[in-house]
């Protein structure tokens, strides 16, 4: 039986608040214990409990597997907020602004092996492989950081390189924790594969709307600042396609706002919107995100679960590409 993403929502994090930290160190587990209690959307170990129902009704044997991912996520997010500079995260200040940078670096590092801990407290019949799939997605997330860094100093950045970036960064972690699931829940290696593909393609979707929520969104709701990659320059589909299609003046004065010093963040923000709305990178954003996410349905559709099972993973998609943050 595979209940609603919401239902799965309500395991993970009842299994999150049961996470056991040591009493010392506290500057190494104050800074774990605070990240993990902000929540998030928790959707890549929600993804893990409902692939292994999907499959097998699995998801009790899932739990810590599960819990592994989350924190892994959550290591990520803690380093890249460094990289990033960024001041908030789910409308919290960020561990490097609450305590500092070193703080945020060791505590994510001791995220990492916690992350690993927990993954491995898979079933014995199938931990060497959910280890090795969990192993070499962290080294595809940290090849997708670097060339997100390698961008920074680019301005002739593609849209095809940029999709394998974020594939890389962002997209992997989802497929990985859909298929987590699904070898847990027993299923075949081919549908393995299927079900990862789907969830790497929502995951290009998810990032996509992230980077057009970032620009669009709502402070208020998005639980970061807006314009935070305009601010940093930052080469999202967004930028890159405004590189490709602003004319004339606009890409004039697109330019002389990538190499302006200490620009006025609400003017830079205002005026680069402003350009990416009338060189039609916001409806084109839109286009991709659709498409992603009818090509991810369509590899469901060839899953072997039963029609209650792909309508909860049609369910989450719609849900996912409806979201404000």
């Amino acid at each position: 039986m595979v209940w609603s993403f919401n239902e799965y929502l309500d395991k993970v994090n009842d299994a999150v608040a049961g996470i056991c930290y040591p009493d010392e160190p506290k500057g190494l587990y104050e800074p774990i214990a605070y990240t993990m209690s902000l929540g998030g959307k928790r959707i890549r170990p929600s993804l893990v409990l409902m692939a292994s129902d999907a499959f097998g009704n699995n998801s009790h044997k899932a739990i810590a597997p599960a819990v592994g991912i989350e924190l892994f996520h959550n290591f990520t997010l803690l380093h890249d907020d460094v990289m990033d500079r960024a001041d908030v995260r789910r409308g919290k200040p960020t561990v490097h602004m609450k305590w500092n940078a070193n703080t945020a670096i060791l505590s994510g590092d001791a995220m990492l092996t916690m992350a690993t801990q927990y993954i491995a407290k898979a079933p014995v019949a199938v931990m060497p492989e959910v280890m090795k799939l969990y192993n070499n997605t962290a080294m595809e997330i940290y090849e997708g950081q670097q060339y997100d860094v390698d961008f920074e100093s680019r301005i002739d950045v593609t849209e095809a390189e940029y999709i394998n970036m974020i594939r890389l960064k962002t997209s992997v972690l989802l497929g990985c924790a859909c298929k987590i699931g699904a070898i847990i829940g027993g299923a075949s290696a081919e549908d393995a594969m299927r079900i990862y593909r789907f969830g790497e393609l929502i995951g290009l979707a998810f990032q996509l709307q992230d980077d057009l929520l970032d620009v669009y969104g709502d402070e208020k709701t998005f639980g970061k600042a807006i314009g935070g990659d305009i601010m940093n320059n930052k080469k999202t589909f967004m930028l890159i396609k405004a590189f490709e299609l602003a004319q004339g003046q606009d890409h004039i004065e697109l330019m002389g706002w990538i190499n302006a010093e200490n620009p006025d963040r609400a003017e830079k923000v205002a005026a680069v919107t402003e350009i990416y709305t009338r060189s039609g990178v916001k409806k084109i954003a839109e286009e991709r995100i659709a498409r992603y996410t009818k090509d991810a349905l369509t590899v469901l559709e060839e899953i072997s679960i039963d029609d209650d099972a792909k309508e909860a993973f049609r369910s989450f998609a719609d849900m996912l590409m409806s979201r404000t943050k």
